[in-house]
């Protein structure tokens, strides 16, 4: 099988590029990775060679993945072994729901605390709503945890794409220094722990690019000015 191909955005702010390439990681599939920097120069260029005009794409066996969630569902029935979903019925059901909610909600953590791995922002990016959204994150994590969280540190014990789905908000809870209750705290602890995610880092704080329109600052200033 020919090794997988992974195009994502600049690893301080690309969320979504995160996701697959911490589950690929972690799950130990062999890939090749190339980045595209976010509104560069030849972004236009770029943007016009990806199937959606975003990122992440993975590209495999000639065919191209354009979106996270279903490159995660793509990696795990390619490689099965790897177990990137609860092998439990049950479980599995609802680590899908978890995941899906992380991909279709929490719209006020996402808008005002973008992710930042090089920043440090302590209470910064609290306009009205992101505080209940962080109370929603906190019971759905907690209600995972306390359930299926038994075998590991993780949402469902061992890691699972569920977990690579939150992973950009474990990164925004670090970068806004976000009170967590001490079950979600052992939690964000875990993930930023994982040397898959530490090599992420590592290679977003060395990054050159800065993309205005991502920093906190321009968009706090962008909500006063609405």
């Amino acid at each position: 099988m020919a090794k997988p191909l992974l195009i994502i955005g600049n690893k301080n702010y690309s969320s979504w590029s995160l996701r697959p390439w911490l589950a690929l990681k972690v799950a130990g599939i062999e890939f090749d990775e190339q980045v595209v920097p976010l509104f560069g120069d030849d972004w236009a260029t770029r943007k016009a060679e990806l199937p959606s005009g975003t990122v992440p794409v993975l590209q495999h066996d000639c065919i191209a993945i354009w979106e996270t969630l279903a490159i995660l569902e793509y990696a795990a029935e390619t490689w099965p072994n790897a177990h990137l979903w609860p092998q439990d019925k049950t479980t599995r059901a609802v680590a899908r729901a978890a995941a899906n909610e992380m991909h279709a909600g929490f719209a006020k953590v996402r808008s005002h605390m973008p992710m930042n791995i090089r920043g440090s922002y302590p209470g910064r990016g609290l306009h009205p709503g992101v505080a209940e959204t962080i109370r929603r994150i906190e019971t759905l994590w907690g209600e995972c945890r306390a359930r299926f969280g038994q075998g590991g540190d993780f949402l469902f014990g061992e890691f699972c794409i569920a977990d690579a789905m939150f992973a950009p908000v474990v990164s925004r809870f670090s970068t806004y220094a976000v009170p967590l209750n001490a079950v979600c705290q052992a939690y964000r602890d875990a993930v930023q722990a994982l040397p898959a995610m530490q090599e992420w880092s590592v290679a977003a704080l060395a990054e050159p690019w800065i993309i205005d329109e991502d920093e906190i600052d321009f968009i706090e200033g962008r909500t006063e000015k609405a």
